[in-house]
Parts: structure tokens; C-alpha cells; sequence
């Protein structure tokens, strides 16, 4: 089984202006004349994890990372009381990204995404499949109404215990319509009893499926209150509104990424993720390599995972070796 690549810091950083008062973090990581790939974070409002880079070889590959809007080293911060969220969606994020693949110089790159970045990673590669040489994808997500439906109500099954107390946290009124809708409002209360309590509810729903992997473990990042309340009034701010996508616009558009290659990359045991996401695009995109890892989840850290993930960085890195005097890569 393949391990990780060692550690590594980042060669170089620096803020983005990508307009409408954002700026984002980026770094880069590797060999600055590897092939370059770039890694969208999950959440949405994860922010950049150090171990992402790890599924990379550093000496073939120029490992680029940036926080998306509202988190991570990205400002302004959501946590901040006066945070505005409107410039913030899947939209411009898209943008964001062409606008640092433009400022770091890069003609073509691989598009590597994990959960809520698979969409991102998709969207992104069908609005600018020219700019695509590749795409692997991890914890497979459209952000369809069924998928943001299953994260918040389909799991109550799983856990009923954990999910009447993520409802039982919002007021009655509330509790009978959209639960996503009655935390967004709690996480824009300007009283910050309100809204950290209303984060840390949140996060304590997520992690009920997180840590049904007794080898998945919950970030560090998750006894941060800043982090928690950036990430919670991004995500419900996202599945508020959908991701600013129609229901079946990615599969309807998958054939502008017809001969792009990809993998996916799915655990068997993803409740957060379930598999008919990942077999549904299979389906549709013949080009793709559906791959499922048994008695894995949605962690893409664990061993079982991450060594399939690594054969696939190895796979795509060869092949672009192999055409390293065209433009593609």
C-alpha cells in the first residue's frame, strides 16, 4: 500500500485580489516546473489542509493550493460579525480560479477535488474544459437538492439520537420547515452566543457521520470558534441557495469534458457522499474511471483511501511526463 509523501512547506504565498473587496490566500508547494495541479478544499469553507499535499509528489508535481471566499487565510473572514457573503458563490468562485490559474502563469493544469470541491472541481472543468488536462475526484458530490436533503434530514435514520438534537437546537417554529434555512438565520444573529452556539450545533450534526469511520478523526481546526463560524454560515449560505446550480446541470453538461480524463475516487461506506453520486456521473461520462474502495467512508485520509489516491496523482503524473513537450499540461 502506497503512503503519503512527506511533509513539505509551501515555496511561495501570497493574497489574490480577485475583486468585489476579496482577496484569497494561495500557495505553492513542489517542484515550481512540475506538472501543476490544483486542489479545491471541501466544506464549502473548509479552508486549506497541509495534509492534501501529501497525496502529491512534491518532486513531479507543482502542488497549488488557495482558500476560497470568507475562510481559511481568505479575507474577509465569515466569522466576522459585518461579513458579507454576498459576492461569495460557486460562481465566483469559478472565476477565482481562473483568475489565479491566469496570475500564476499556467496554461493547463490537473484539477484535483475532495466533497463539496468535487463540485467545484466539476463546475469549474465544464465552464473551462480547455483549461483541464485532467480531474480526480474524491467523496464524489453534485450538490443536487437530494444530496443537500439526505446530509439533513436522509442521516436522521442513521442517527436519530444526534439529529433531534441538531433540530431540537432551533426554535420551534423552525423546526418544522427548513433546517438549513433556520440555521443561517441563527449564524447571522449578531449576538455571538447565538451564533457560536448555532456553529458548534452544527458541527456536532456533521460529525456524527464523520466519526462512524473509527479511523476518520475530526480536524484540529474543529475547537476553533472562528473556523466553526466561518464554515457554518458558508455552508448553509451554499445549500441555501442550491450552489447556484440547476439540479442536474452538471450531468446535463458532462459532455464538454468528453475526452477528459478523470478518476473518482469513492468509498463504499460513504454516508456522507453515497456512492449513486459517484455511479450516476460514471454513467454519463464514459471517459471516467469510477473507483470504489471498499469498507472506506468519506474521509479521503485514511490508508485504504489515500493509497488510491496516490496511485491516481502517480497514474496522471506519468502520463503527463509522457507529453511534456505539448501544451497539454
Amino acid at each position: 500500500m502506497q503512503t503519503l509523501f512527506p511533509e513539505i512547506e509551501p515555496y511561495d504565498h501570497g493574497m489574490l485580489d480577485v475583486g468585489d473587496a476579496q482577496n484569497i490566500r494561495w500557495m505553492q508547494s513542489g517542484n515550481p516546473n512540475g506538472v501543476p495541479v490544483v486542489i479545491l478544499h471541501g466544506g464549502p469553507g473548509s479552508g486549506s489542509s497541509a495534509g492534501t499535499r501529501r497525496f502529491f509528489n512534491p518532486q513531479h508535481y507543482r502542488i497549488i493550493q488557495f482558500d476560497q471566499r470568507g475562510c481559511g487565510g481568505s479575507l474577509p473572514h465569515a466569522s466576522e460579525p459585518e461579513a458579507d457573503l454576498c459576492a461569495n458563490t460557486t460562481w465566483h468562485l469559478v472565476d477565482d480560479i481562473e483568475q489565479l490559474r491566469i496570475f500564476l502563469g499556467i496554461e493547463c493544469w490537473l484539477v484535483y477535488g475532495n466533497s463539496w470541491g468535487c463540485t467545484l472541481a466539476l463546475v469549474y472543468a465544464e465552464a473551462h474544459p480547455e483549461r483541464v488536462a485532467a480531474l480526480i475526484v474524491v467523496g464524489v458530490t453534485m450538490t443536487r437538492q437530494s444530496e443537500i436533503d439526505w446530509l439533513y434530514e436522509g442521516l436522521a435514520r442513521f442517527f436519530p439520537e444526534e439529529w433531534q438534537r441538531f433540530r431540537a437546537a432551533v426554535p420551534e417554529s423552525g423546526r418544522s420547515v427548513d433546517l438549513i434555512a433556520a440555521y443561517r438565520h441563527l449564524l447571522r444573529n449578531p449576538d455571538p452566543a447565538i451564533h457560536l452556539k448555532a456553529a458548534k450545533d452544527w458541527h456536532d450534526w456533521e460529525s456524527a457521520s464523520i466519526l462512524v469511520d473509527p479511523r476518520a478523526a475530526l480536524s484540529s481546526r474543529w475547537s476553533d470558534p472562528r473556523y466553526l463560524i466561518a464554515r457554518a454560515r458558508i455552508i448553509t449560505h451554499y445549500f441555501h441557495h442550491r450552489g447556484w446550480l440547476e439540479d442536474l446541470q452538471i450531468l446535463r453538461d458532462i459532455h464538454r469534458l468528453a475526452g477528459i480524463a478523470c478518476t473518482m475516487i469513492q468509498g463504499r461506506l460513504d454516508l456522507e457522499a453515497p456512492v449513486v453520486t459517484a455511479w450516476e456521473l460514471s454513467r454519463a461520462w464514459p471517459a471516467a474511471r469510477l473507483v470504489i474502495v471498499p469498507n472506506c467512508a468519506h474521509s479521503p485520509s485514511t490508508l485504504e483511501m489515500a493509497a488510491a489516491i496516490i496511485e491516481a496523482t502517480n497514474e496522471f503524473r506519468t502520463i503527463a511526463d509522457g507529453k511534456k513537450n505539448q501544451k497539454i499540461f
